[in-house]
């Protein structure tokens, strides 16, 4: 008897994954249409798709209409094939996201970390109560990406320091991933944005860009031939401690036991919530018995956009010492794209822009292009969800 050769295990899988990827990035598709864009048979495409339904990752979800013979029937990634969650954890409040394979999210939710002042608690808590909510089993989870600010140690994948996260110390990514029985990831909250941009806001398809943070806290995010660079130690992208001229140093940068590193002087201190206010307050935007946040800071520089000469002179200095730390960036890295981030970065529009982009220009060779943030939403979060989904698609394709 004639042994006829079989379709090699090797090249299923790559096709199964070529079909599977292709309906997450499109949506639902025919068989045909999978078959010409993969460049499979529609033979083979055919057993594909059979073999994704037998696994439970696809299923028919609708027809469509032809100019002859029957409606070719649609076929889609199932959402509740997997799930993940992503966290924006910070000082006031921890908020998690659960979405479904596809990317929707079906449930957010809020806690005050206030409860907890251990890591583990803290995270366990947010995530069984959103997994509650969205009625999706803590099991069901494929990926957990938790965003914090501070140093990520990328050996270790621990928080190194936060300044505002004193609780989060070394063995503390182990412990979640013990507790919640499965892999978990510790990101810098800033590079989760850069994630968030360069998938689904201004820097779409760019392969080099930063992303400068400017709430409570300053960061920069770093995105060379399209991937995140954090540095040996995890340390890039901590512009808050940019030496620039007129302003004292920062202080020690070193973690010392029972002492958080300080983060007064360097660029920090020019263009954090705090320094942004304490500039707004001589100009009339904000008056000094407002208690000084992100949101009241940006409250001042929104005002500042929609007043006269006051307003424009106010824009200018804050353009001036955004400028500082882009030009030191942009000398080294000469990026395509900046992306200005951060209640505080983004409340300036255009009209903030343009004047960093003038300013820039002014102190070094390089005129960047710089752009405000159109991430919707919390980009944190997003980036988070976005960085957890491609782990958890990571392991349907090696399944």
């Amino acid at each position: 008897m004639e042994r006829r050769p079989g379709v090699p295990r090797l090249l299923r899988e790559i096709n199964d994954r070529a079909a599977l990827e292709l309906l997450l990035a499109s949506g639902p598709l025919t068989r045909g249409q999978i078959g010409d864009m993969t460049g499979l048979s529609k033979v083979t495409a055919s057993q594909t798709l059979s073999r994704l339904e037998e696994r439970g990752l696809v299923q028919v979800v609708g027809e469509q209409a032809g100019n002859r013979g029957p409606n070719a029937a649609l076929y889609g990634v199932i959402p509740s094939s997997a799930y993940v969650a992503g966290l924006d954890v910070g000082p006031q409040s921890v908020t998690t996201a659960i979405a479904d394979i596809n990317g929707e999210i079906v449930a957010e939710v809020t806690v005050s970390p206030d409860e907890h002042d251990d890591p583990v608690a803290l995270v366990h808590n947010a995530v069984v109560k959103a997994c509650r909510s969205g009625k999706v089993a803590l099991s069901r989870l494929k990926g957990v990406v938790i965003g914090t600010p501070g140093v990520v140690d990328p050996r270790s994948g621990d928080v190194r320091f936060s300044f505002d996260l004193p609780g989060w110390h070394e063995g503390s990514h182990q412990a979640l991933a013990r507790d919640l029985r499965r892999p978990v990831t510790i990101e810098n909250d800033v590079n989760l944005a850069a994630i968030a941009e360069r998938s689904e806001g201004a820097a779409k398809g760019v392969d080099d860009f930063v992303l400068l943070w400017v709430e409570r806290g300053v960061g920069l995010a770093v995105v060379l031939g399209g991937r995140l660079h954090r540095g040996r130690s995890g340390s890039a992208g901590e512009i808050g401690y940019l030496p620039v001229p007129g302003v004292p140093l920062a202080g020690d940068v070193k973690a010392v036991p029972g002492r958080m590193p300080s983060l007064a002087g360097g660029l920090q201190s020019l263009i954090s919530a705090e320094a942004v206010a304490e500039l707004a307050e001589p100009y009339g935007f904000l008056s000094g018995r407002v208690a000084v946040t992100e949101g009241s800071a940006a409250e001042a520089v929104r005002a500042a956009v929609e007043s006269g000469e006051a307003g424009a002179a106010f824009l200018d200095e804050f353009a001036h010492r955004l400028a500082l730390g882009v030009a030191s960036v942009c000398v080294v890295l000469d990026p395509t794209l900046v992306v200005l981030n951060g209640e505080v970065g983004r409340a300036g529009g255009d009209e903030l822009t343009y004047r960093v982009e003038e300013a820039v220009a002014h102190m070094c060779p390089i005129r960047p292009e710089v752009v405000v943030s159109k991430v919707e939403g919390r980009p944190v979060l997003r980036g988070a969800i976005l960085a957890a989904l491609e782990q958890a698609r990571e392991e349907i394709f090696a399944s």
